[in-house]
């Protein structure tokens, strides 16, 4: 086994190379010169999303509601049930938000709240229909595996039933959402009402077996080690080897994002803790999408976390392995009640982003078919890219 980061980066740059290992992956993790790390991971991205282009999307969230029964420590946005300050969301409120986004040629929808008890399956299931035939020009990407877990044990079905019925329904995706840490050492302190890693990995894959739209999660920060972070990244890897090797669709992205602790009780918990123990810095978010870029042979596209980190860093990350801007969101409630100030962006800001790195933008859709562009920023030509990073000597 490989133990020098130089050499385990080397071996990496080479066409055809062997499988990152976890044990390599964590020395690269915890051992490598960025600036080499990033060009490494820039490499492997052109090879693997050839020809020049960041692609974005234009969507919007709908939070149908906050009312939760899961008490996340990180979750800044969930009421517990009879709280003053619940919501549930009608089918024509949800309706209207839809139409906001066919306005601005959206094509996509993210929908999620809570586990809320008091919805019955069959709400739901209606809703869908209802969304389905007020707008059929959207996909609908609804409920994360903690949600379809909720429904299942409330309405008395099995996930693998509440899926196939909501994919009758017109559902079109299973968002990644809950994933947060794939290692219950960490998992289950942080979220101990969400059960084991298992669970969701469950769930995602029943959602596979039927032909959903499935993306993977991370979040990080929560005081974790680089192996942690590594491991929960294999569990992702193997899952996808299995949807492969099944000629299923698998994941369509990796996507990761820092824990926020503005405004929740995992940051009040922990607020007497070195801060250098817990969050995750510019630095460090980087490094993370450069060893996912160079650690999934198998999932093409990595995408960077504005909502989180803020354009300026995004944009870096696209010049160090990441390949999608991610998208406009038009409405965000559950990042931004933790703390994060802008959570929305205009199609303009992410062109610019996007072009600022070096690269071309190009819309997408949610299984990243790529659409027709209207380039939007009229000084493209003056856009400069970042300086270059300085290869392996």
């Amino acid at each position: 086994m490989m133990s020098d980061w130089r050499s385990i980066l080397k071996a990496q740059r080479q066409l055809g190379a062997e499988r990152l290992s976890v044990e390599d992956a964590t020395t690269l993790y915890e051992e490598a010169d960025l600036g080499a790390l990033r060009q490494a991971a820039l490499e492997r991205r052109r090879q693997v999303v050839p020809g020049g282009h960041v692609t974005y999307l234009i969507d919007r969230n709908v939070n149908y509601t906050n009312v939760c029964t899961i008490n996340c420590q990180f979750c800044s946005f969930y009421r517990p049930p009879g709280h003053s300050e619940t919501y549930t969301q009608t089918y024509e409120e949800i309706s209207q938000r839809f139409a906001e986004l066919e306005a601005v040629d959206g094509v996509r929808v993210l929908m999620q709240g809570g586990v809320n008890p008091e919805l019955s399956f069959e709400w739901y299931e209606d809703l869908i229909r209802y969304l389905r035939k007020q707008h059929p020009s959207i996909a609908l990407d609804c409920f994360s595996p903690i949600e379809i877990e909720g429904i299942a044990d409330v309405c008395g079905l099995s996930t693998l039933q509440v899926l196939s019925r909501l994919k009758e329904a017109g559902m079109h995706g299973l968002p990644g959402g809950g994933a947060e840490m794939l290692v219950d050492d960490v998992r289950l302190d942080i979220s101990p009402k969400k059960g084991s890693a298992e669970n969701w990995l469950r769930v995602m894959q029943e959602a596979q077996s039927i032909g959903l739209t499935t993306s993977a999660t991370n979040v990080i920060g929560f005081g974790e080690s680089e192996l942690h972070r590594v491991k929960h990244m294999a569990r992702i890897r193997d899952m996808q080897d299995e949807a492969h090797d099944k000629d299923w669709c698998g994941f369509t992205s990796f996507i990761a994002w820092p824990v926020q602790l503005e405004n929740n009780a995992f940051g009040r918990r922990n607020r007497g803790r070195n801060r250098m123990e817990l969050g995750v810095g510019p630095t460090e978010y980087l490094r993370h999408i450069a060893i996912s870029r160079l650690f999934f042979d198998n999932i093409d596209h990595i995408q960077a976390s504005w909502p989180t980190m803020g354009l300026d860093v995004a944009q870096m990350a696209l010049f160090g392995g990441a390949d999608d801007a991610g998208s406009t969101m038009m409405e965000e409630n559950v990042v931004s009640a933790s703390g994060t100030e802008k959570t929305c962006a205009l199609e303009v800001e992410l062109q610019e982003a996007i072009m600022r790195a070096g690269f071309r933008p190009i819309r997408r859709d949610s299984d990243y078919n790529l659409l027709d562009t209207a380039i939007i920023v009229t000084e493209a030509s003056e856009l400069a890219a970042p300086p270059p990073i300085q290869p392996i000597s």
